[in-house]
């Protein structure tokens, strides 16, 4: 019998709270989330649609490179996009992105007591 923990008994394999593939899944999103260029345009989205080319003004940046984050972003299905004559609007997919960008900020806004 193996015993730590305070002696309880771990001889028994506990299963994963979670699937492995929704492990997977997370982690990629934190990988797209990682990068400050992407990161800064979701902050931007944040507040609310906006068209590529807003986008490059606001963070003054190639509509190129603009172009490529939110390709990422979407196929990590973070932001979403909607067509509206020949422009492309971005907005946040849903509040969890919200939730999660606004987070991430506060905390690294945080100062160490």
């Amino acid at each position: 019998m193996k015993s730590d923990c305070n002696g309880e008994d771990h001889s028994t394999p506990v299963e994963s709270p979670i699937d492995e593939a929704v492990c997977l899944r997370a982690a990629s999103i934190f990988r797209a989330l990682g990068d400050p260029g992407r990161l800064s345009v979701l902050v931007l989205l944040a507040q609310q649609e906006k068209c590529v080319t807003e986008i490059a003004l606001a963070l003054d940046e190639q509509m190129t490179t603009i172009s490529q984050r939110l390709r990422l972003l979407k196929s990590e299905r973070l932001v979403r996009s909607r067509r509206e004559g020949k422009h492309l609007f971005y907005s946040l997919a849903d509040t969890h992105v919200a939730h999660l960008v606004a987070n991430a900020i506060d905390h690294a806004q945080e100062t160490d007591h």
